[in-house]
């Protein structure tokens, strides 16, 4: 498979999943928070996730379909946006301790991605 159809099927795969998200992520909102607690309410408000194991799904089959050194490529920049994230997560844990407001683990993933992503257009930038 070439590059590019790769590519063109993993943003199909991808860009289905997340419009999935949005709507289920709407859907669930709007219907469950108004719900009184219980099983049922929780169930619904984790149906997003649903779509998200769809977009993990996808962007496993992407790495399958990488050769080995994109594929090499792109978990070095995964593992380093850890890095960078465990790092920011453990530095924001101590500030915390020192009176700053605590933060929700929604911030964990966003922050990986930008890390994430910066380094993506940095490797464009500065080639070896």
């Amino acid at each position: 498979m070439l590059e590019r159809d790769a590519r063109r099927k993993y943003l199909l795969e991808l860009g289905v999943s997340m419009v999935l998200y949005f709507i289920v992520l709407f859907g669930a909102l709007s219907i469950g928070k108004p719900m009184p607690a219980g099983a049922l309410r929780t169930a619904l408000l984790l149906a997003p996730m649903i779509p998200v194991c769809l977009a993990i799904w996808a962007i496993a089959r992407q790495f399958r379909r990488m050769d080995e050194f994109m594929r090499l490529r792109t978990l070095e920049s995964l593992a380093i946006a850890a890095a960078v994230t465990a790092g920011l997560s453990l530095t924001y844990g101590f500030l915390e301790g020192a009176g700053f407001p605590r933060l929700s683990m929604f911030w964990v993933w966003p922050v990986m991605g930008f890390v994430w992503g910066a380094l993506a257009c940095l490797r464009c930038v500065i080639k070896p």
